[in-house]
C-alpha cells in the first residue's frame, strides 16, 4: 500500500499536537486543556485509521478485481482492522 501525502500530513499534525501536549504538561497547564488536546489527538488517530483502512480496501478490491480474485476475504480483513482499531 502506498501512503499518500494526505495520510502522512495527518500523522505529522498529530505528532505536532503530541509535542504541544507534552509542552503543556511540562508547563503544568490546566488538566482540562491537556485532556481536550489529548481527545483531539485521539479523534485524529481514529479518523486517520479510517482513511488508511478505506484506502487500503479500495486498493485491495481493485487489485483483486484485476486478478479476478474473491473480494469477500479482503473486505472481511478491512472490517476486522476497523473493529480492532476501536
Amino acid at each position: 500500500m502506498e501512503y499518500n501525502d494526505q495520510m502522512k500530513n495527518r500523522v505529522k499534525r498529530m505528532e505536532g499536537q503530541l509535542r504541544g501536549i507534552l509542552k503543556m504538561m511540562e508547563e503544568n497547564k490546566d488538566c482540562k486543556d491537556v485532556i481536550t488536546q489529548l481527545s483531539a489527538v485521539r479523534s485524529a488517530v481514529d479518523r486517520t485509521i479510517g482513511v488508511v483502512v478505506s484506502s487500503n480496501l479500495v486498493e485491495c478490491v481493485q487489485e483483486a478485481d484485476k486478478k479476478e480474485e474473491k473480494t469477500d476475504e479482503l473486505i472481511k480483513q478491512a472490517v476486522d482492522l476497523l473493529v480492532r482499531s476501536r
